[in-house]
């Protein structure tokens, strides 16, 4: 019965097209995503799941990595639809999911808004305005470091600090398997820090990466780059 199905939703963003990897944890109890993608992508997710033989309506859980908008923009739809999905994240990142606390992508991007040349900043202002329409959302469960819980034959959080200060990761023992979210993301075949220009703190988003490497699993999937 336990079971993990990694996710493939390409899309189109601006000129690019891009895929996003969310996991989804199948036991006899929980269906659990992690990870839900930006504002809109709703319908994306339902057709992946199903396409992977997952009703979307069986889902008991989502788990939101970091509140970076391409994670957790589309999870105030998602709980529309299905209210009686509880919502996971670590205690730091629920203050900015919930919007008790100003995001820090956008207060990162407001002030690299002000060093922009004046030909870039109408994306940056374009980009503010679209973190700034993400809606807050309940944290039903806020996790710590090292908890453990039964979902896919056994998840452990892991604190991997450093792209956002709450990022966490979950170690999934049956399958000696990880499911990185943003704090390792795959480049050339090789696991690696995401986008330094996004990451807050690099010294401890390589302490986190080098902690993730250090497990030694079999598998890692990441939401940029796909299962390694």
């Amino acid at each position: 019965m336990n079971k993990i199905v990694m996710l493939d939703i390409a899309f189109q963003y601006g000129d690019e097209f891009k895929i996003l990897n969310p996991v989804v944890l199948i036991s006899e109890k929980d269906t659990v995503l992690v990870d839900c993608g930006y504002m809109g992508f709703l319908p994306l997710l339902e057709e992946a799941m199903l396409r992977e033989g997952i009703d979307p309506s069986s889902l008991t859980k989502v788990v939101i990595t970091h509140h970076d908008d391409d994670h957790v923009g589309a999870l105030y739809e998602l709980k529309e639809k299905y209210p009686n999905i509880e919502v996971v994240s670590s205690e730091i990142e629920s203050d900015y999911i919930e919007q008790s606390k100003k995001s820090l992508r956008l207060i990162q991007a407001e002030e690299m808004l002000n060093e922009m040349p004046e030909d870039e900043k109408e994306f940056g202002r374009q980009f503010c305005e679209s973190l700034k329409k993400i809606m807050p959302v309940d944290v039903d469960i806020k996790v710590k470091d090292g908890e453990y819980f039964d979902w896919a034959g056994g998840c452990r959080i892991i604190a991997t600090p450093g792209h956002m200060p709450g990022h966490i990761s979950l170690y999934l023992e049956e399958s000696n398997s990880v499911v990185t979210g943003d704090a390792a993301v795959v480049e050339d075949g090789e696991l690696v820090v995401a986008n330094p220009h996004f990451t807050l703190d690099l010294e401890k988003a390589e302490e986190s990466l080098r902690k993730l490497k250090d497990i030694k699993a079999d598998t890692y999937y990441c939401y940029h780059g796909g299962a390694i």
